[in-house]
């Protein structure tokens, strides 16, 4: 079974409006809400696939209910523990006028350390060899970095995989668990190792094998407007970016994730998977919502090849 974690589930508001003036009532051309949280996100990516997850997380009040009906409604299970506070709501406006996006994105509730312990014990009863854990996105308030190596631990006892789509540093702090793949994307490798000059791409693929060679099995790097690279021990692969016109690149990545993950499941080859993750988490950049796997003007436009030049 694959697991995904959310620690700070939300909703997100997405509006689109052809002005945004200050002081002003602006109208808009519409709205949607969705479901959201990093995890969340790729459970929704997986079902559209057909595989099988459990979403989990920790969040509260009447808009975790709203999260964990939409995931229900798709037939995805969850166990999510409930807290007092309540689950963010975020904000995202695509201004037309401005060709431009704003992202309002809001503080979690509060989680105490009773609630962690008892989110870390559920995993510890449940999981099995057989399983693999997505730990997504950030935290809710009082929830520490180092969660993401009490997680690790876990699962490498377990022997379960483990995978982490996250810009703390306590990242690096779960390579001795070996985990089984790292989603950064340019910035958030730059971090992991404190380099603040270009990312060119020889200093990417740098930074990437040496995540490798301290231990972890494989590294997705997002590439933004460039597509992504894969880097394992044995190879270093690059797809390009197909052409699209952004709307919403709030989900992309995690399009990408559940998209690469899901294709590995099915036995799929590490470049086809490589190739419809960049398609599909670019056709999600491009809408709304979430991409309904239509890609057939995306995947034309995308190669993949040996190394990053």
């Amino acid at each position: 079974m694959i697991y995904t974690i959310t620690l700070n589930p939300a909703i997100d508001l997405v509006i689109v409006t052809k002005k945004l003036e200050p002081k002003v009532v602006n109208r808009t051309e519409s709205f949607e809400l969705q479901p959201n949280g990093k995890g969340v996100n790729v459970s929704f990516i997986l079902k559209k696939l057909g595989i099988k997850s459990v979403a989990t997380g920790i969040g509260g009040g009447f808009t975790l209910d709203y999260v964990t009906n939409g995931l229900a409604a798709k037939g995805i299970k969850t166990k999510f523990l409930n807290v007092k506070g309540l689950t963010r709501v975020n904000v995202f406006t695509n201004v037309i006028d401005q060709n431009t996006e704003y992202k309002e994105v809001n503080p979690g509730p509060e989680i105490s350390k009773e609630v962690q312990q008892q989110f870390l014990a559920y995993f510890e009863e449940t999981l099995t060899e057989e399983d693999l854990v997505v730990i997504s996105g950030s935290f809710a308030q009082g929830i520490e970095p180092s969660y993401l190596v009490q997680i690790a631990r876990i699962v490498a006892a377990k022997k379960a995989k483990l995978v982490i789509d996250s810009s703390y540093l306590a990242v690096i702090d779960t390579l001795p668990y070996h985990p089984f793949l790292l989603k950064p994307n340019e910035t958030e490798l730059a971090s992991f190792y404190h380099y603040q000059g270009e990312m060119t791409s020889a200093k990417t693929v740098e930074l990437a094998q040496k995540l490798v060679q301290a231990g972890c099995q494989n590294v997705l790097v997002s590439l933004g407007a460039r597509g992504a690279a894969l880097i394992s021990e044995k190879e270093v692969l690059f797809a390009n970016a197909p052409k699209i016109k952004v709307v919403n690149s709030a989900c992309a990545g995690d399009t990408m994730l559940g998209t690469f993950l899901a294709f590995i499941e099915k036995g799929q080859s590490i470049s086809e998977a490589l190739k419809v993750a960049v398609a599909a988490g670019s056709d999600t950049a491009s809408r709304t919502g979430l991409t309904d796997f239509k890609l057939d003007k995306l995947l034309p436009q995308i190669t993949v090849k040996e190394g990053m030049k």
